[in-house]
């Protein structure tokens, strides 16, 4: 599900905290050493998206915020601002020549750069979250 956060709106916070769960406390935020990436150049994404998204040449960038139950994906085009929100279990990610997230039948390809570089932790932390969640629905 994308919304369009580029505007404080209590329905989207509402939805967003059912999905994937409140953020985290300020204490749990220090003890796992932050919950967001750096940003990120964005490659290519799937052609819904890219509709949705992405119009024109302009270089776009993309962080993502850990939560709960699930990643939060913000995504900036000039002066506007998405939120793609991804459940653990839609959850698909692959490193190939950079950092491709899958979910919900959609996709988003990091640029292999430095941006992606000095995220390396970051995007382990989120794997292992991804993990540690979904070990608790298999036996």
């Amino acid at each position: 599900m994308i919304l369009n956060t580029t505007y404080t709106n209590k329905d989207n916070d509402a939805t967003i905290d059912n999905l994937v769960g409140k953020p985290y406390s300020f204490l749990t935020k220090l003890r796992m050493k932050g919950i967001g990436s750096g940003r990120m150049i964005i490659d290519k994404v799937s052609p819904k998206l890219e509709r949705a998204l992405l119009n024109g040449p302009d270089i776009n960038y993309a962080n993502i915020e850990l939560r709960p139950k699930g990643i939060l994906v913000r995504i900036t085009r000039r002066l506007d601002n998405f939120t793609w929100i991804i459940p653990y279990y839609q959850l698909y990610t692959y490193m190939t020549n950079g950092l491709s997230i899958h979910g919900q039948g959609e996709f988003l390809h990091f640029k292999n750069d430095r941006f992606l570089k000095n995220n390396k932790e970051f995007i382990r932390k989120m794997l292992n979250l991804k993990v540690i969640f979904t070990k608790d629905y298999y036996i």
